[in-house]
């Protein structure tokens, strides 16, 4: 997407953090762990690039040190450029900006780095889903229908409780929105956001000086649904496969949807890869007597007890005879001798001692924060 066509990505790195709480306390949701490897930033990240997106800005609130540590330069997305490439961009772009509360008051405070930016186009992600996704065919095809607004969307059969954290759209035959519901009481066959939307950039820089004049903040609400009707809002139908990161619920079968081959193979594509920053761990080492099934182990873990239907971050340690089923281990987590641990998501740096019992369930695995000591 280069030359005329020329994108500018934006990201928003702490948008959606009150939806998983629990992992966010320390960190933004653009830096919540996944897959054994991987930060949720890492999927719009690499989507970007592997679209030919080569200016990104990451739009930055609170809590985000763990997240600076892990884009670090950019180099791992070749993103390390003189000329456009990676940008880490503060809360408070400038003096009249405060703490936004929504995307409209983010641009605002980065309103200087979108207007200095020579791209045509601005594509606005948050790092709530996962998934593998082409935006040149997007841009595309906003060009094509003359579009003011194209909003990314996926089929989907939701619950109540996943309808509300979404935004569910109404599309008529010829792909136009024509309505906007913001955290429904619904459930069934919806057309979800994916929260990925593409703007020119001029457009985008008159609506953020407006909204702003007016304290209007929600892009969603006060832009979206507001004006649904005056401005040409055309939808783009993602049909591969994604997950939606809204609760710790799906953010755990999120995670276990990754043991399927089947699901690894629709994400982590040959031609369109998910890139990370990259650990220099030693491989991970088994013991005598070791048992690993039907698992995700991270480079620089040491096992030896028995692990199933699990992920484990890098650097996790199991001790001799230790059982660990269904659980989420992240990063640095030490499992003491015999332990018996069912249904657990442990955050970074968690020691749980020898002989120890911990058991969640299916609907509602047990969490256990970073750094803490059982």
């Amino acid at each position: 997407m280069a030359g005329k066509n020329k994108v500018l990505g934006m990201i928003f790195a702490n948008m959606h953090d009150v939806s998983v709480v629990e992992l966010t306390k320390e960190r933004t949701m653009g830096s919540i762990l996944f897959g054994g490897r991987y930060r949720m930033i890492d999927f719009p990240l690499s989507n970007m690039v592997n679209s030919g997106v080569g200016e990104i800005g990451v739009i930055t609130k609170s809590n985000y040190q763990s997240l600076l540590d892990h884009l670090g330069s950019g180099r791992e997305w070749d993103l390390a450029r003189k000329k456009g490439g990676l940008h880490l961009l503060p809360p408070f772009g400038h003096v009249d900006s405060g703490m936004y509360r929504g995307r409209l008051e983010a641009l605002y405070g980065v309103i200087n780095f979108v207007k200095n930016s020579d791209a045509e186009y601005v594509l606005l992600c948050d790092c709530d889903v996962v998934t593998n996704i082409d935006y040149a065919p997007i841009v595309e095809q906003h060009i094509k229908t003359g579009a003011d607004i194209t909003a990314v969307y996926a089929k989907s059969v939701i619950t109540m409780d996943q309808a509300k954290n979404s935004t569910v759209f109404g599309i008529n035959e010829e792909g136009r929105i024509t309505d906007v519901l913001i955290r429904p009481q619904i459930s069934g066959d919806c057309d979800v956001s994916l929260n990925m939307f593409l703007i020119k950039k001029t457009f985008l820089q008159d609506i953020v000086l407006e909204c702003a004049s007016k304290s209007l903040y929600s892009f969603e609400k006060d832009v979206l649904q507001a004006r649904v009707r005056e401005y040409n809002v055309m939808a783009y139908k993602h049909d591969g496969y994604y997950s939606k990161i809204d609760s710790i619920d799906t953010y755990y079968k999120a995670n276990m949807a990754m043991l399927s081959t089947e699901t690894r193979d629709k994400i982590f594509l040959e031609k369109r890869p998910i890139y990370t920053k990259i650990s220099d761990n030693a491989p991970a080492k088994y013991g005598i007597g070791a048992s690993v099934k039907n698992s995700l182990i991270a480079d620089g873990c040491i096992v030896e007890g028995t692990v199933e239907n699990s992920i484990l971050f890098r650097g996790v340690k199991v001790g001799k005879d230790a059982v660990i089923k269904n659980s989420i281990i992240m990063q640095n987590t030490v499992i003491g001798k015999k332990c018996d641990v069912n249904y657990i998501i442990t955050d970074k740096s968690v020691e749980i001692q020898d002989f120890r019992i911990l058991t969640g369930s299916q609907y509602y695995p047990l969490y256990v924060g970073k750094g803490a000591k059982i």
